[in-house]
This record gives C-alpha cells, structure tokens and sequence, in this order.
C-alpha cells in the first residue's frame, strides 16, 4: 500500500510529507493490516511486532488524524524517561511547522500539571499519568487517544501493576477513548487483546533480516 493512500483517510499531508522525506513511500506489513482492522476508524489496536518494524508510525497515524480533526488531546504513555525524551524529540521535529504542540512531563508526580492543558500531544511516563489522575486534571476528559508504549511491561514485578491499574481506570473515565497498545514482545497476545477489547496486530517483518547462530572459539555458525 502506498503511504500516498491515507491520505483519503485522514492522515494529514505534513505527516505524509514527513515520511516520503526519510524516502517511506510504502507502508510495511503490520502497519497495512493496522489500517485495514480500523486504527484510522478510532478502534483500539494491540500490536506485536519486531523492534524497528513501525509501531510507531502506526500511533502517528492515529495520533494526527484525530488532532486533525479535533477529537481532543493524545497521550503518549512510556516507561522510561529516556524513551519519553526519544519520543518527544521526534514529535517537536514532525509537528515542527504545523498548528500542534507536544509536551513532555515526566517528574514533579506530585501535581495536577494544569500547564499540560494548552498542548495538543502530551508524552509522559506511566506514574506521571497516574499521578495526573490521582490529581484530578481538569483536562483528562479531552483526551481522545491514549498510545501505550513497551505494554509487556504489565509482566514487570516492579511497574505491571500501576500500568495496570492506569489502564483499567482510563478505560472507565473516558468511555470513547481509543487505546492503541504498542510491544515486540507479548507472550499471550489474544487474551491482552481481549482484555483491551482491541483489534490484534501481530507480524514478524523487520527491515533488517534476523539470522540466529552460535558463537564459538572466535567462530559464528548460522542455522
């Protein structure tokens, strides 16, 4: 499918300006089948593909659709704070010249943060989200898109539990909210898919061949 192709369905030009300038002219597998099983729709979407295969760009396109149209704010949940540095550096970059704003919080928990209210795209960490709600955000109801990044991380001792809990809450405050579920790795994708009441995505594609071998007194046998 040529990326030219969603435009009739609402990705706004400047986003597909942005990817024919880093030469992707094509979707790839997984990001065909996201559009085909509705993400341009507002349906929520769990997808299980390699790292570097375009998880990504498939939140984009539903991320700037539905600013485009004003549907409200979107949020872009990590783990880490060096992921939410990653994330917010790419999208200052494409919103770079259009009539968006994105925001980057991830300290200061104890907060309601109201200054997040004037951005469009808003990328935080899991326990500032958390924080946000436990703080009663004047804004939370306008938010229209919710992009969790690294979902595995519901396995995590440590931070699986408030990941799951913020997901569980934010399916109950806002009702029309579109959960899209980002991961490389998920051991039981359907029953996660049936849990989000989202469409499932899962592919193997990866730009870059992976071949596995056994390394041995300075030598490397492939399979």
């Amino acid at each position: 499918m040529q990326i030219d192709k969603l435009k009739p369905l609402g990705v706004p030009d400047f986003v597909i300006e942005h990817f024919k300038n880093q030469k992707i002219t094509k979707l790839n597998p997984a990001q065909i089948k996201a559009v085909e099983k509705g993400i341009l729709k507002g349906r929520n979407m769990l997808v299980c593909t390699p790292t570097g295969s375009g998880k990504t760009a498939i939140a984009t396109f539903a991320i700037t659709k539905a600013l485009n149209e004003a549907k409200g704010k979107a949020v872009y949940l990590v783990p880490m704070k060096a992921l939410a540095n990653e994330k917010f550096k790419d999208y200052k970059e494409l919103f770079k010249g259009t009539e968006f704003e994105v925001a980057i919080s991830t300290g200061d928990i104890d907060s309601s943060s109201e200054w997040l209210s004037r951005y469009d795209l808003l990328i935080l960490t899991v326990e500032k989200m958390d924080s946000l709600i436990r703080h009663h955000c004047s804004w939370l109801p306008d938010v229209s898109v919710v992009i969790i990044d690294e979902i595995h991380l519901l396995n995590d001792p440590g931070r699986g539990p408030t990941l799951e809990i913020l997901i569980t809450i934010l399916k109950k405050l806002l009702k029309n909210v579109q959960l899209i579920a980002l991961s490389a790795t998920i051991g039981n994708p359907k029953e996660l898919s049936l849990w989000l009441k989202a469409e499932l995505v899962v592919d193997d594609w990866r730009p870059v061949k992976l071949k596995k071998g056994i390394y041995l007194d300075g030598k490397v046998e492939f399979e």
